[in-house]
């Protein structure tokens, strides 16, 4: 690692205690670092970090238990810019010998599907040699073929219930005739001679193939977004799956890519991310907004911590053009089982003001998230009833 890049760059622009922390972190401690210096708070964290990569003969590394190092993944994410995690990243497969951890048939087929896992795979993706590529898909592949069918049963039947309830079809074909309304409609029609209902009006179920909700996914892949980054890739496959609705789906960091045309297969979405890196809201929302068709027919749904590294005056004014379109916008702090999410609480607060209800989302609860937003619902009411505090109204 290049360790230089804790040592500051101009010595005199910083006191004497902050030069000997840094010193600190670099020696690792221990009788002979000289510095005297006792770490406190996060401080302790990144030392550990950087113990278990360049201490590894003393501290026993980071082993060979894949919790362990999706912690330290984690940890390095969050205390350490892009360019230091990078090479961290690299140096720990090169020094400990990550990449035995994944060619191991043995270890992948003991592995139980695990959304941890995945991300950890997925943040390494782009420092993974090219022999253990198609070892780490098998991985990301086993775990998306247990999710999707734990995901993808609630998910059909929330979005076809809600399509059928929130579409009436006036001209339906035989097969699509709704009997119960339609009979209801046409009691005053009801012959006694004949023991039977004319039916002047027939009222059917929206047609099966027609577009009839368009869903724009638009997934923040920033690191401390991972959990979210997978769950959202394998219910947007689902959804694409569901001809009764258009799903797009868009990722983003500084930049935007559009991943609708993998949707068909989950591992091809999960890789075409890139976990880390910065983070440009305004610049994503205003990709989505150039794919809305018909806003009252659209259903946008950002994913995103709201910790915007771009423009956030004009991420704010995007976010009141999408809503007062009329588009149903929801913002999701975190779509992962981990609870209470790390976010931008002003942002959050923003965004529920103009029309965005903020809040975390389980995995479980999404399907059932997508059909209230279908038959336009208020979201911040249905969050409400399912336990959920929407950030900004009572946080």
């Amino acid at each position: 690692m290049t360790e230089m890049d804790l040592i500051p760059t101009a010595p005199t622009a910083i006191d004497e205690e902050e030069r000997l922390r840094r010193w600190r972190m670099i020696l690792g401690g221990g009788a002979a670092d000289g510095t005297g210096v006792a770490l406190e708070g996060d401080d302790i964290v990144m030392d550990g970090a950087l113990s278990a990569l360049y201490d590894s003969e003393r501290t026993g590394g980071l082993g060979a238990s894949s919790p362990n190092v999706a912690r330290w993944l984690g940890d390095i994410r969050t205390y350490f810019p892009t360019g230091v995690v990078q090479v961290m990243q690299t140096d720990a497969i090169e020094r400990l010998g990550l990449q035995k951890m994944l060619l191991e048939p043995e270890l992948l087929a003991a592995v139980e599907p695990d959304v941890n896992l995945v991300a950890t795979l997925l943040s390494l993706s782009r420092v993974i040699p090219n022999k253990t590529k198609e070892t780490a898909r098998q991985v990301v592949r086993k775990v998306a073929q247990d999710l999707e069918r734990r995901l993808s049963g609630p998910m059909r039947q929330a979005i076809s219930g809600a399509l059928n309830k929130a579409v009436r079809n006036r001209r339906p074909k035989l097969k699509e005739i709704d009997w119960n309304r339609t009979i209801r409609a046409n009691l005053k029609n009801y012959q006694p001679e004949l023991r039977t209902v004319i039916a002047e009006q027939r009222i059917g179920y929206g047609r099966k193939g027609q577009a009839l909700r368009d869903i724009i996914l638009c997934i923040d892949q920033s690191g401390s977004m991972a959990s979210s980054v997978v769950y959202a890739g394998i219910l947007g496959a689902v959804m694409a799956s569901i001809k009764t609705v258009r799903t797009s789906l868009v990722v983003f960091d500084t930049s935007v890519v559009d991943l609708t045309d993998k949707l068909e297969d989950p591992v091809d979405v999960l890789f075409g991310t890139q976990l880390g890196g910065g983070t440009d809201i305004n610049l994503a929302l205003s990709y989505c907004q150039s794919l809305v068709r018909t806003p009252s027919d659209t259903i946008l749904v950002l994913i995103s911590d709201l910790i915007e590294g771009g423009n956030p005056e004009e991420m704010l004014r995007r976010v009141g053009s999408i809503t007062g379109s009329g588009v149903n916008m929801v913002t999701l702090l975190a779509l992962d089982d981990r609870g209470a999410p790390v976010s931008d609480h002003k942002n959050a607060a923003s965004f529920t003001a103009l029309g965005s209800p903020c809040f975390a989302c389980t995995p479980d609860l999404f399907p059932d998230l997508m059909a209230a937003a279908i038959k336009k619902q208020d979201l911040a009411q249905w969050a409400a009833a399912n336990g959920i505090v929407t950030k900004g109204e009572n946080s």
